[in-house]
């Protein structure tokens, strides 16, 4: 037992307090030491430690009664400053419903900022979606007002290039009406011209028949004379 006792670390004030017990348990007592009258140890409700019982078992270990008692007071003192260091660090009933208390207080705080931020949040972003939503809109309205701009000027230019063309359709038909009529004069100048041409041909013809006509008249009048003179 003492062993295991011995084995055991020691560096908590209680281990320091029981090594220390240990060790003047194990010192060998004086012969002239008075035998003293056992007597029980106080009693240590909270940890219900039984020093008589531990005092006949440390006799009955070869310990004398006075070591043994020495050893028994000093476990109790450890026993009860290790429970008063155990109850100091737990928290009573009071100081637990306190603490839930205001854990549960903290609890809704936090629960109703938690929401207040969520609405807060939802409002903004309700007003941003609304405003983005605003934003698409004009831009839409921009967009129909450029494309009809751009149709309008499309338009326009259509027409102004429509007109253009039959513009110049106009003046082409005229070039060609003026063409033609050239045309037609050219034609009539030279239709009177080969008309003059042929009958100046055929009054040259006449002549020439009728002097060859004459010549012929002439030739046979004289091969008539020739003749009759003859015979």
């Amino acid at each position: 037992m003492l062993a295991a006792l011995l084995a055991q670390p020691s560096t908590s004030r209680t281990g320091a307090l029981l090594a220390r017990a240990i060790a003047q348990a194990q010192l060998p007592a004086p012969n002239h030491a008075p035998r003293r009258r056992l007597h029980p140890s106080r009693a240590v409700p909270a940890a219900h430690f039984d020093t008589q019982l531990l005092v006949e078992r440390l006799q009955e270990h070869g310990m004398t009664a006075e070591q043994a008692e020495g050893l028994s007071n000093v476990l109790a003192e450890a026993i009860d400053e290790s429970v008063r260091t155990t109850e100091a660090g737990l928290v009573s009933k009071s100081a637990q419903e306190k603490q839930r208390y205001t854990q549960n207080v903290d609890f809704a705080q936090l629960k109703s900022e938690l929401e207040l931020h969520e609405k807060n949040d939802l409002t903004l972003m309700k007003a941003e979606n609304e405003r983005l939503q605003a934003d698409v809109e004009r831009l839409k309205q921009r967009l129909r007002e450029e494309i009809t701009r751009t149709q309008a000027g499309v338009r326009l230019d259509l027409n102004v290039d429509k007109g253009r063309f039959k513009d110049d359709a106009a003046q082409q038909e005229l070039k060609i009406k003026e063409v033609d009529t050239r045309i037609e004069s050219e034609i009539a100048g030279l239709r009177t011209q080969i008309e003059q041409a042929k009958f100046s041909i055929l009054q040259y013809l006449v002549g020439v028949a009728t002097g060859s006509g004459a010549l012929l008249l002439a030739y046979m009048r004289m091969m008539c004379a020739v003749v009759e003179g003859a015979s």
